[in-house]
């Protein structure tokens, strides 16, 4: 492959930002283009000096010097730059298209499910990296000791997926992890999401039936079997591959501190929460497969502080924590918000969530939320009227949220100054803060901001 030069249409994503950063590095001429782009896509594109000197689409600037060009989930079928690509002739992929090309000779470890695969490729990464073992890989979240989110080497003989479902392109209507082909596959749950793609909840669940179906016989699928939905789509799948089903290990808390009870001694983690458990039970059987031993797992997994934005502790003082989390889906929230409870049933705490994804802004799929932020002392949910111009969706009553989320009390914000004024006049003390969003809350800088906040 040309070394030349390869543009990115719809460089913001994440994993999209971060194949441009490696690329870049491996010496290739990168260019791209976006009409939004956030943090953290936008700092780290332009520490490196990718970032588009404007954000929208300019066909003009396409000539047939490129080689590559790279297309993103979010460019649109009608996007002008697309079009001016496909008038040049220039060669058009995916970006599942492009690593499953970069990675066809090597073993292949995919992570899929509705939540926790960027959890789980991250536990697995920081495994294999205290262990000395060479990997490429793709994950969706920075990691601490890795200074890209994607790398692509000649040395590596294995590369590990975060597998996404969501579609590859708008001119391929695949979910993404089909076309990474696993060796090895994890499924750690199934929760409809995606409704602007996947309309029926079958039509969802079919999608990991066929990323089941895609193990060699020499392979093997490591599913959460405490997911109802995984199980069954597991069970149904026929085949050779090595079935290998996981639950919660065997743990206990003590003051705040989540440890690991097992065969090889106790271990004290850094991160908490049953979901979390889970996850890192999914790690340790796809670290079992590449010949890391239970031993040498534990002891790396104990110093494994967590992706960013998973959990992710941005302010801490005495009697208070602040955490930020990816979390959109339902089932997230639920995970998320248990999670903390759990970990610190003495503080009152509140769950900031920012509606922001297709689905989630979506009036249709509100209901799912129903009850999801049940377990939070005050749930808050905000919504910035902008992401629904972008993604071209009718406008949300305050109300209309309210009832779908069948939470006494919850509050609904639409303008950014009034949510942060609400967060500055409250008494936090006693008291954890919690804010789940896959966007940024309109620019709100949440480590700072909670840093600042009053106990």
């Amino acid at each position: 492959m040309n070394k030349n030069r390869i543009h990115f249409i719809a460089i913001g994503g994440s994993a999209m930002h971060n194949l441009a950063i490696a690329l870049h590095l491996k010496g290739y001429n990168v260019t791209g283009s976006d009409d939004e782009i956030f943090d953290p896509a936008r700092g780290r594109l332009d520490s490196y000096g990718l970032l588009p000197e404007q954000f929208g689409w300019f066909p003009e600037k396409l000539d047939d010097s490129i080689d590559s060009i790279i297309l993103g989930m979010h460019a649109r079928g009608d996007n002008p730059e697309l079009a001016k690509a496909k008038e040049l002739g220039l060669k058009i992929y995916s970006y599942p298209e492009f690593l499953y090309e970069q990675s066809k000779d090597k073993l292949r470890v995919v992570i899929g499910g509705s939540h926790g695969k960027t959890t789980i490729t991250a536990m697995i990464l920081h495994v294999l990296h205290q262990c000395n073992v060479d990997v490429d890989y793709m994950v969706g979240a920075k990691l601490e000791g890795f200074d890209v989110m994607v790398r692509l080497t000649e040395a590596s003989k294995i590369m590990v997926f975060e597998g996404d479902e969501y579609l590859t392109s708008a001119l391929d209507l695949r979910p993404k992890f089909h076309l990474y082909k696993p060796d090895i596959a994890l499924v750690s749950g199934i929760a409809w999401d995606h409704i602007n793609v996947f309309p029926t909840f079958e039509t969802y669940i079919e999608q990991f039936r066929i990323f089941m179906r895609m193990i060699p016989g020499s392979g093997a699928l490591i599913y959460c079997n405490d997911d109802l939905e995984v199980q069954k789509a597991a069970k149904s799948i026929s085949g050779e591959m090595h079935k290998i089903p996981y639950s919660i290990p065997e743990h206990k808390v003590m003051d705040g501190k989540t440890v690991l009870i097992t065969d090889e001694g106790d271990f004290p983690l850094m991160v908490f929460g049953k979901h979390n458990l889970m996850n890192l039970e999914g790690a340790r059987l796809v670290c079992n497969q590449l010949n890391i031993c239970n031993l040498d797992f534990y002891k790396a997994i104990s110093t494994f502080k967590g992706a960013s934005n998973r959990l992710e502790l941005i302010a801490q003082k005495p009697g208070f924590n602040a955490y930020r989390d990816f979390a959109h889906a339902p089932s997230k929230l639920i995970a998320t918000i248990k999670a903390v409870k759990e970990q610190f049933p003495e503080r009152r705490l509140v769950a900031c969530f920012e509606l922001h994804t297709f689905s989630s802004l979506n009036k249709d799929f509100l209901n799912q939320y129903a009850g999801c932020m049940a377990k939070a002392d005050v749930a808050v949910v905000y919504f910035s009227p902008h992401a629904l111009e972008l993604k071209k969706l009718p406008m949300l009553l305050a109300e209309d949220i309210g009832q779908s989320f069948q939470k006494s009390g919850i509050l609904v914000f639409s303008d950014t100054k009034q949510f942060q004024h609400f967060l500055l006049n409250e008494k936090w003390a006693g008291s954890n803060l919690l804010l789940m969003s896959s966007g940024n809350f309109d620019g709100l800088q949440v480590k700072a901001f909670a840093e600042g906040l009053s106990l």
